[in-house]
């Protein structure tokens, strides 16, 4: 209730602090995460976007300077504000254990605005309905790297994305293998989405299938070739196929496409059948569980490599 209440009347976000005190913070040890309101510059990309969010770890106030920690890029769903993982997802509190267990130590997250709008849906492409892809890689990529000293490397970056982030997750992963080393979709399609394929093409791409293709996660595979140190978690609320147990859904169906299709190019994936609907506990479940593997997996100091769980279809770890 008291999430809600928070929800409806803009209220303070968990351990929300004004970014201007965080030079006050250096040097201490908090003991919770701190939570920073960004206004993230449009330049490269020109996209009308709402207010994004930073998450910093308490081993992010320690020394005189922030220690290069890595990042994890974090996208919510259709109709969603930026500020719904941290409600509705639990997030800072699932960031927060973490980081108690691990004396202080987590990824630095961002918590994105790929819509400008409640009902803006733009599946985090470039199109019709804006710059979404081009903020997120031209903007806040380099904005986090300019403002919270965080790695610059790819190898440090993750990003994890529910239902339509999901989507957006693995297409930035698989598209730009030079910012990101791994990607969590949580109950994602099997590609940009906003009906089925004609009218996707016409309502993102104003008509251009070549624009289309090259946002389709599958079509970018292919045309990429190998890829080398990518990883990928994708988490389905039903049977996969081939499991036996079940008629499979449109996500599982499209994880065990994309991750089959991944492997054969180099991409290290699982699909984790996780019990749930298609709502925001279900994402946050998921989110918590894969959180050691993510951590692990885009170089955390001192948090040690996590396998991903069985293979292609995995039962829940």
């Amino acid at each position: 209730l008291q999430s809600a209440w928070g929800a409806i009347t803009a209220g303070p976000l968990p351990h929300e602090v004004d970014a201007s005190t965080l030079t006050a913070l250096r040097n201490t040890t908090p003991d919770t995460g701190k939570v920073v309101k960004v206004d993230i510059p449009d330049t490269a990309s020109g996209f009308a976007h709402r207010s994004e969010y930073v998450y910093l770890p308490p081993a992010w106030f320690a020394g005189d300077t922030p220690p290069r920690l890595p990042v994890v890029m974090m996208i919510g769903g259709e109709f969603n504000t930026p500020a719904d993982w941290m409600r509705a997802g639990n997030a800072i509190k699932i960031l927060d254990d973490f980081a108690a267990a691990h004396h202080g130590v987590a990824p630095v997250v961002v918590f994105v605005d790929p819509g400008g709008a409640f009902n803006n849906d733009t599946e985090c492409v470039n199109g019709a309905r804006g710059q979404s892809a081009d903020h997120l890689t031209r903007d806040v990529v380099p904005f986090m790297k300019a403002n919270f000293g965080v790695s610059p490397a790819a190898s440090n970056w993750g990003v994890v994305g529910w239902s339509m982030g999901g989507t957006c997750a693995v297409d930035l992963a698989v598209m730009h293998p030079d910012m990101f080393s791994a990607f969590e979709d949580i109950a994602g399609d099997l590609a940009p989405n906003s009906g089925d394929q004609a009218q996707t093409v016409a309502r993102l791409f104003g008509g251009n299938s070549v624009a289309y293709a090259s946002f389709d996660p599958s079509t970018v595979i292919t045309r990429h070739g190998p890829y080398q140190g990518v990883q990928g978690w994708f988490d389905v609320n039903g049977p996969v196929p081939g499991s036996g147990t079940g008629k499979p859904n449109d996500q599982a169906v499209a994880a065990s496409t994309l991750c089959s299709l991944g492997s054969r190019s180099g991409i290290d994936c699982a699909v984790v059948n996780q019990p749930g609907n298609h709502d925001w506990p279900f994402a946050s479940t998921a989110f918590a569980t894969a959180l050691p593997w993510m951590a692990g997996a885009i170089g955390t100091p001192g948090i040690p490599p996590v396998a991903l769980p069985g293979g292609p279809t995995a039962p829940p770890p």
